[in-house]
């Protein structure tokens, strides 16, 4: 019973006057040796670590509110409070304050910080002086009341005095019955000075004011006294939009009384604060912390009230997916489960969980996927309000639920692809939806968010069924308007074009670049998963036919789309890169450009300048050989220059490596020749000489089996010597014969790596000049830039 009448959650004030939560623990008051005195201690009910170190104070200010509520400050700016989860152990709790601090517990706040102007002159006040002393309650006085509450404003000591003035007189029932006659006689000046009295009482920020003065029978005679501000020549009308135009819905009536009164005086607090109320300068920021903090536990106690209620939320959700219900019934309940959701952010971390896993068990996702493909615009959009909160609460949870739906169903039901939908088919013109909708799908197929369990089985399991169900969904646009470039590699270079049936407008281009920034997010985290879909789907080709756009931005998407792809050196893209040859759009669109120096032309030029940088070889080379007779007029940046400095330093390098292996070769040449010229004059010279030819016959075997796959292509008429040098490389033969490759054959020097281990130069100069020859004969292929 103890542990329950001391649990509490403990909270501090943020810098935007905010209460975060600091965790969940049950509290105790004992001697700290450390701290020299009784302390309050916090301990966690998760780990029993401490939450919560707080000597009491004799010279700090507690106050409690609302009986389950003890808030104090420690240090400038660093206010605490503790939520009790029993009055009781609030009590007893407060019992030990005001016992160590010598105060009476019938108070509801132990004292006021003492300002530096007035701690000299503390102990001059006379103890008989302990309250303000009020005027009477009369229409005459109002003025003197006035002057009285607004002159208390600046002092701690004096707010503190007053507020128990008016306490403990009943005083605030006197001025608002005041109230009541200055409207039935238009008393326009006692008025005015109503709208100051009862404005200087709220800036008092007492929680006890604020209990009487917020009751059902004082609240509308408060908001009364506030509309006749002196400022303005007629007076607000807010008890008219309270009572008349602001209209409280019961999507399901509510039975419990005193749920439905928190509800209201919750909404009239706001409405106080929010609408009423002038934006507290610099200087009054503090007066209505207290304000704050009514407003905020008030909002967790309506969420817990409201989640305790278990007929009330299954009968919300029930009639939500109920296909009889009403559109403007529906509408309704879709806000209210809206408003519930904002209303939960006020939850500790703790409850919040309790409060999201009750949703998912009532059924919110799938109402979520029924009322999302709705044609209400007003319910669709509260709809991904409600989805957005679910997934940046807990993405594991709606991932878990996407997998769990059945297979059998068609692929446009399932909930993603309905959020896929949504973003697609946004008719805002700016896509406000989309963008939002697109960071949601971002956070969903994000690893980093993905629970990292043993077997690891969430982010293989999504990504596979993301891929599977739901990639084709997202990509529908873009290749829908690529669709007349998929036999591109039949037709002319730079003839690719945006397709006419999906014009280029500018609400089409903003979709495919919401796209394809989530396709980038995907390059870059989805490894495996993107790199076989965008093999298998040519996309990137697809992609590039964007360069085209006359929107700028788009074209510089789709460029960052590959430029993503190649800031990940994987030579399986390269090689695809390559293949397609797809540096042509982009070098076209750098052409197009011209001279304007744009973001466009600055983009460009990083990629390549990356290249050279990285020093990726094979595609330096691949651009050298196809594109540089088409670049090297590009002076105003050395990157192109550079390009062909990185190309012509790897042939040399490689050069010299063949020249390494020519000599070796050499050498083993002529040992063979002296080997096999050696004769011996000794008497045994037959034998030696028959064992010499013997072994020379085997080492001269195994020696040209070595060189076997490089005298394929050898020519029948060269001499016996000609048998040892192989051609050029097969590597770059067979390069030179594909159709869809641009890669040109090089001169001495092989494109292809893995084929320099068996090459080998002519070792006199006729035979390099025989080798010029051959390859002049073969046709160079030049690039066809549309430029």
């Amino acid at each position: 019973m103890s542990d329950t009448r001391r649990r509490v959650k403990v909270y501090t004030l943020n810098e935007d006057r905010q209460w975060d939560d600091r965790g969940t623990g049950h509290v105790s008051s004992t001697f700290v040796e450390r701290l020299k005195g009784i302390s309050l201690l916090v301990r966690a009910e998760s780990d029993g670590s401490l939450l919560l170190e707080s000597k009491i104070s004799p010279n700090t200010a507690y106050q409690k509110q609302q009986d389950t509520l003890i808030v104090w400050s420690e240090a400038d700016n660093y206010d605490l409070a503790l939520s009790f989860q029993e009055k009781a152990g609030c009590d007893e709790i407060w019992e030990k304050i005001c016992q160590v601090q010598g105060k009476d517990p019938a108070l509801d706040i132990t004292q006021d910080p003492i300002d530096e102007s007035e701690e000299d002159h503390f102990e001059e006040i006379p103890e008989t002086t302990h309250l303000v002393e009020l005027p009477p309650c009369e229409l005459g006085r109002l003025e003197e009341i006035a002057d009285l509450v607004t002159s208390v404003l600046s002092s701690p000591i004096r707010r503190e005095k007053l507020a128990l003035a008016l306490m403990s007189e009943g005083y605030i029932k006197k001025l608002l019955g005041l109230f009541r006659v200055c409207e039935d006689l238009d008393n326009r000046e006692g008025l005015h000075h109503l709208y100051e009295i009862v404005r200087g009482v709220l800036f008092l920020n007492k929680a006890a004011l604020f209990e009487v003065m917020f009751s059902d029978d004082c609240i509308m005679d408060v908001v009364g006294c506030l509309e006749y501000d002196p400022a303005l020549v007629q007076p607000k009308r807010h008890r008219e939009f309270l009572t008349k135009t602001a209209k409280f819905k019961e999507v399901i009536p509510i039975t419990d009384s005193e749920l439905r009164q928190k509800i209201h005086q919750t909404y009239r607090v706001q409405y106080i604060q929010d609408i009423i109320l002038p934006t507290p300068s610099v200087f009054e920021e503090n007066f209505l912390s207290t304000l704050t903090s009514f407003i905020f536990f008030n909002k967790v106690e309506i969420v817990s009230m409201l989640q305790e209620d278990e007929k009330f939320l299954t009968e919300v959700f029930a009639q939500l997916t109920d296909e009889a219900t009403e559109e403007s019934k529906r509408r309704e309940l879709v806000n209210f489960v809206k408003e519930f959701c904002a209303f939960s952010q006020t939850l500790q971390p703790q409850n919040r969980d309790a409060f999201y896993k009750t949703l998912a068990n009532l059924g919110i996702l799938p109402a979520l996927e029924i009322v999302m493909g709705m044609d209400d615009l007003q319910v669709r959009a509260a709809a991904i309000d409600i989805f957005s909160y679910l997934v940046e609460f807990s993405p594991s949870m709606v991932r878990e639920f996407v997998m769990q739906e059945p297979q059998q169903t068609e692929d446009d039901v399932l909930l993603i692809n309905v959020v896929i939908k949504q973003m697609i088919c946004d008719s805002d013109p700016e896509l406000g939806g989309a963008v939002q909708l697109m960071g949601l799908l971002r956070t969903l197929i994000d690893p980093e968010n993905m629970l990292a369990s043993t077997n690891k089985t969430e982010k293989t399991e999504f990504l596979s069924f993301f891929y599977k169900y739901c990639m084709h969904v997202l990509t529908a646009p873009l290749l829908a308007n690529t669709a007349h470039d998929k036999n591109s590699k039949d037709h002319p270079e730079g003839s690719a074009k945006i397709n006419p049936v999906c014009p280029d407008n500018f609400q089409t281009a903003q979709l495919l670049a919401l796209i394809l920034e989530l396709l980038t997010f995907c390059v870059e985290h989805h490894t495996y998963h993107i790199k076989t879909y965008i093999m298998n789907k040519d996309l990137l080709r697809r992609v590039l036919v964007l360069m085209n756009s006359k929107h700028t931005f788009l074209a510089l998407c789709a460029l960052r789309f590959m430029r993503r792809i190649i800031g990940l050196k994987d030579e399986y893209y390269n090689r695809y890169i390559i293949k397609g040859n797809l540096f042509e759009p982009v070098i076209n669109a750098l052409l197009d450009n011209g001279t304007r120096y744009n973001l466009l032309n600055s983009a460009i030029i990083e990629l390549f300048e990356f290249i050279k940088v990285e020093d990726i070889k094979s595609l330096i080379a691949h651009i050298v050989d196809n594109f540089y007779k088409a670049l090297e007029s590009i002076e105003y940046v050395q990157t192109f220059k550079g390009l062909k400095g990185r190309y012509e330093q790897e042939k040399d390098r490689q050069s010299q490596k063949l020249n390494r292996y020519r000599r070796d070769a050499r050498s083993l040449d002529e040992d063979e020749e002296l080997w096999f010229n050696d004769e011996d004059d000794d008497e045994d010279g037959e034998a030696v000489e028959r064992r010499m030819d013997d072994d020379f016959s085997d080492s001269y075997e195994k020696f040209m089996e070595a060189k076997k796959g490089a005298a394929n292509g050898a020519n029948g008429a060269n001499n016996a010597k000609s048998a040892t040098i192989p051609p050029a490389s097969p590597a770059v033969t067979s390069n030179t014969s594909s159709s869809s490759v641009k890669t040109v054959a090089l001169p001495a020097t092989p494109v292809v790596k893995s084929a320099l281990v068996g090459l080998v130069d002519y070792p006199d100069d006729e035979d390099e000049e025989e080798e010029d020859e051959e390859e002049e004969q073969s046709p160079r292929k030049r690039p066809r830039l549309s430029s």
